[in-house]
């Protein structure tokens, strides 16, 4: 369901981003926290994939003078930055919240997704080698 509704609200957000209102009046996000009966996982990826491709396409138009313009969300108003900086904290608060729930989910199975556990020293001995011979 959070897979929903991050692929609504990318969707909503990002359509006519610069002109348009971001909660477009076909959004319904109630229904974005309720799995239909009939719902198909290539349905959800299609969705996630459509709302993700759109906020990259959009924010690839973006030029510098942009940043500075007013646009909506729920007729409130927000700088282009500032819009940009709440679409990145919802969507990395629900990022998190599905993260752990797989990690919930798969147990003793989970693998780390960044530094392995209990390799912290050593990833971070790595990383600066990584860097100083780069200098």
């Amino acid at each position: 369901m959070i897979c929903r509704h991050i692929a609504g609200n990318l969707w909503s957000r990002w359509r006519d981003f610069l002109t348009a209102d971001g909660e477009k009046a076909d959004r319904h996000r109630d229904t974005e926290f309720e799995l239909p009966a009939n719902a198909t996982r290539a349905e959800l990826m299609a969705a996630w994939e459509r709302g993700w491709n759109l906020l990259f396409e959009e924010m690839g138009r973006l030029r510098p003078e942009d940043a500075s313009r007013t646009v909506t969300i729920r007729g409130e108003p927000h700088t282009v930055v500032a819009a940009i900086q709440r679409q990145l904290t919802h969507n990395a608060s629900h990022i998190g919240q599905i993260v752990y729930w797989a990690k919930h989910l798969a147990g003793a199975d989970w693998r780390t997704i960044s530094v392995p556990r209990g390799r912290s020293e050593d990833f971070n001995r790595e990383m600066r080698g990584k860097f100083e011979s780069a200098r």
